[in-house]
């Protein structure tokens, strides 16, 4: 089956919960009209040129618009889904006074896992649409596209509440494996480990496989209480904010906007970091001896970066 097929009749059975999608169908209609306009003008050509004004024009406006929508409402959706999961005591009943709390244990699980399909399966409809744009024009127009998309925050790779869901499913596939009346787990993702180094990995479809590293790039060890900046980089919340140039006591969102992403060196980056609360439990039940250990050593420099920080606060009280 081809995938444009595949992809839309995903969508359909996806039209109760009116979920944004790629207007593949559509994207694919302005391609297939600009290459019969270019040969129609020049014959021997079997391309438009290089800024063409249907593609340009529609194509590219259209599908950002669309991506933005698909992340912006996987990030939501996701983000309300672990909120409820994690909730706990009278935040569960706030919750659920306000009426959020409305679905079961079973019912978020299968929420999640649909969550993750939509996500994969939209990257590699947004994929194939801009390989097939590449070809039609024999340019590289389309990869740059994406790589302008990543430096917006619009590419639903990047999203951290992928990343959570994924860690979510596989803690509770972990937890409740025993359970006579565990729901359907979604196996497609995985902790795995190569030379000592952790990273997650999830494969949907043949054309797209999502593997996340889980070593931070500044200690070079496995990431420990995990956050993400909003560039998609994951690194120790210690080590963020020592590349941040703020104390843990003041946290990333002090961080000043012209701090940059010690990976992609983009700005801006910080205030927005996502803390992954699912990914940090699941690292600490797989890599319990070196967990233990950071704990330890993290403990220590946490206390006397507090020490300094009140240190500093009383000399400036008194004047000193």
């Amino acid at each position: 089956m081809k995938f444009c097929k595949k992809y839309q009749e995903y969508m359909q059975a996806q039209e109760k919960k009116k979920l944004p999608e790629v207007g593949f169908k559509k994207l694919k209609k302005i391609l297939k009209k600009c290459r019969r306009d270019s040969q129609s003008h020049k014959p021997s050509s079997q391309t438009c040129p290089n800024h063409c004004s249907v593609c340009d024009g529609t194509f590219f406006p259209s599908l950002l618009s669309e991506m933005s929508e698909i992340v912006g409402c996987f990030n939501q959706r996701a983000q309300k889904l672990l909120e409820l999961h994690l909730a706990s005591g009278f935040r569960k009943y706030l919750l659920w006074f306000r009426g959020k709390f409305h679905k079961n244990h079973t019912a978020l699980i299968e929420e999640g896992k649909d969550l993750v399909t939509y996500a994969l399966i939209n990257a590699t409809a947004i994929r194939k649409i801009l390989k097939k744009y590449d070809k039609i024009h024999y340019s590289k127009q389309g990869q740059m596209f994406k790589s302008q998309v990543q430096s917006m925050h619009k590419e639903i790779l990047q999203s951290p509440w992928l990343c959570e869901l994924m860690a979510f499913h596989i803690n509770l596939r972990e937890t409740k494996v025993n359970s006579r009346k565990a729901p359907a787990f979604f196996d497609e993702c995985s902790l795995t480990f190569k030379d000592g180094k952790p990273s997650l990995t999830c494969e949907l479809f043949d054309s797209v496989k999502v593997d996340i590293e889980l070593t931070c790039s500044i200690c070079l060890d496995t990431v420990f209480d995990p956050v993400s900046l909003t560039c998609g980089h994951i690194f120790c919340y210690i080590c963020a904010c020592s590349a941040a140039s703020v104390s843990i006591v003041d946290g990333l969102k002090a961080a000043n906007p012209k701090e940059k992403c010690p990976l992609c060196r983009e700005g801006a980056v910080y205030e927005g970091a996502v803390h992954l609360e699912e990914l940090n439990t699941l690292l600490g039940q797989s890599c319990q001896e070196y967990w233990e250990q950071r704990l330890q050593s993290e403990r220590v420099e946490r206390i006397k970066q507090i020490k300094e920080h009140w240190d500093s606060q009383c000399r400036a009280f008194i004047g000193v």
